[in-house]
């Protein structure tokens, strides 16, 4: 049977007020009672009347994950995200608060989706995912005030908001430097269109190595394309039929890499063997492909777990005696050398 806050107020021999702000987070319960209430709450099977509460506090003890498939065979798989919500989804459960994923078709943008979790307060918190360069969510948020972090760094809201993000721009640079050290000179860089920021980061790194390296940025080299398999089969092509053909080629994404191997393999150019081919984010879409794709892999369930930290730091219920605070990081990626490079 559920006990009651009356119950818990009893058991640790604490008035019913400081159990009720130690459960909702106030900032005016010393950490190690807050500890106390939760431990207890968890041994005692305590279980809050969530829409009365919610109703009275205008709080949900939930974050909302703004989750955009993208189009093509891997849709509904995300084996970027799932990792990083597992990380995110802990250290939330760890300050008792719930992640609800509201997911939109593949491709859709979801503003007004966003809006209806803003107006309705479905949620305490959103995270976003797939910033973009100049980011309409992220200004609507700003200005309604409404809490956030992002999964992605943007140029829109200035630092006003928790951001992690991973260091593109040195995997776009790394990733040159270790082809132009095998010899090669003519790379094609592909990224995804949609004016995702990451895309943009990533050019930056290879444009500045390729520079650094005295070699000359192609424009034909470079080519975006949907950040689906289709987008990476339609546009590799493009790059190979330069009259002076790439012997390299770095994709942003791994999707995008799967299809365009499809593409060289039908071009009868073979990854690994004709061609050196690299990716940035590695997923397990990488390890088995064959040849198994060099890969720059990100610490995912970790970055989860800390952009749960960092949106906890913005919140002032939870954010402790020390005040809120807000945390911007950029991530480095491993590179992991496979076959394919």
């Amino acid at each position: 049977m559920a006990s009651s806050i009356h119950d818990l107020a009893r058991h640790l021999n604490i008035s019913i007020g400081t159990v009720s702000r130690a459960l909702n987070g106030r900032a005016d319960v010393n950490a190690d009672t807050r500890q106390r209430v939760l431990e207890a709450a968890r041994e005692l099977n305590y279980s809050p009347n969530q829409s009365g509460r919610s109703l009275r506090q205008g709080a949900t003890r939930s974050i909302a994950f703004m989750l955009q498939p993208h189009p093509g065979d891997q849709q509904y798989g995300e084996p970027f995200f799932i990792p990083f919500l597992t990380g995110l989804q802990a250290r939330l459960a760890e300050s008792g608060l719930d992640l609800i994923v509201v997911m939109g078709a593949p491709g859709d943008y979801q503003q007004e989706r966003l809006r209806r979790v803003v107006e309705t307060r479905r949620a305490d918190a959103v995270v976003l995912a797939w910033t973009r360069r100049e980011d309409e969510r992220i200004d609507y948020l700003t200005e309604r005030g409404f809490p956030f972090a992002t999964l992605g760094r943007s140029r829109s809201g200035g630092k006003s908001y928790p951001s992690l993000d991973l260091d593109f721009e040195k995997a776009g640079s790394d990733a040159v430097d270790r082809l132009v050290a095998r010899g090669h000179r003519r790379i094609a860089a592909i990224r995804p269109a949609l004016n995702l920021n990451f895309g943009y980061l990533f050019l930056d790194g290879y444009r500045e190595a390729l520079k650094r390296h005295g070699i000359e940025v192609d424009p034909g080299l470079i080519a975006d394309g949907f950040i689906n398999e289709a987008g990476g089969y339609q546009v590799t092509p493009r790059v190979m039929l330069s009259r002076d053909r790439p012997t390299a080629i770095i994709f942003n994404n791994d999707a995008m890499a799967l299809g365009g191997c499809k593409a060289l393999a039908e071009m009868g150019i073979r990854p690994g063997h004709d061609i050196a081919v690299t990716v940035i984010v590695d997923t397990p879409l990488c390890r088995y492909f064959s040849p198994a794709l060099t890969a720059f892999r990100p610490s995912l369930e970790p970055m989860g777990r800390r952009l749960a930290e960092m949106l906890l730091a913005s919140l002032p219920a939870f954010a402790g005696p020390e005040g809120t605070r807000i945390i911007r990081e950029v991530w480095p990626l491993e590179l992991v050398v496979r076959e394919s490079d």
